[in-house]
């Protein structure tokens, strides 16, 4: 059995100082831990009647992707503003100081399609906010949000079922 929490490195001051940034790149490298992560975000959700996975750039490219394929269905990337090359619609959010995009393609989306939205890791929410809306926009209903990890103390989670996104981690971190 792998011990999830062990295997993400944190590393201090990282993007700035008093971050502790929470790596899941030492939880990809380990197969058993990324086949126990993959597994975790699948079982739950298998026979729930989802239709599509979307995961947010980057790493949940990575997460989205294997979800996505162990369910068989098909994967909707949430991109940063000006990285998708057909025609998008986007949703604007909040940052510290100013604001970020996230896009899809329009087409990616079909009225009615049942989305789990996928990311590595749900701090503050804001992006998973943004993308929750512009799912929403698009025709779509959010049947979830699934992350590794939590990061309680940002209020994320509670931002997303807020909203009535029904949310699932798999560890928590305490501060930030």
């Amino acid at each position: 059995m792998t011990d999830i929490k062990s295997k993400i490195r944190t590393i201090p001051d990282y993007p700035k100082k008093g971050i502790m940034f929470r790596d899941i790149t030492t939880l990809l490298g380990d197969a058993r831990g990324f086949r126990k992560i993959v597994d975790e975000l699948v079982q739950v959700h298998a026979g729930s009647g989802i239709t599509k996975v979307a995961g947010i750039e980057a790493r949940g490219f990575i997460l989205g992707g294997a979800v996505s394929h162990q369910l068989s269905l098909g994967f909707i990337p949430v991109r940063k503003k000006g990285k998708l090359p057909w025609e998008t619609i986007g949703e604007d959010y909040a940052l510290e100081y100013g604001t970020d995009r996230v896009e899809i393609h329009a087409d990616a989306v079909t009225k009615g399609d049942r989305v789990l939205l996928i990311d590595d890791l749900i701090a503050t929410g804001g992006t998973a906010q943004a993308a929750v809306n512009l799912m929403r926009r698009a025709g779509a209903e959010v049947v979830g949000a699934s992350f590794i990890i939590d990061l309680p103390d940002l209020g994320g989670r509670k931002r997303l079922e807020g909203m009535g996104v029904k949310v699932l981690t798999l560890v928590e971190f305490e501060g930030d």
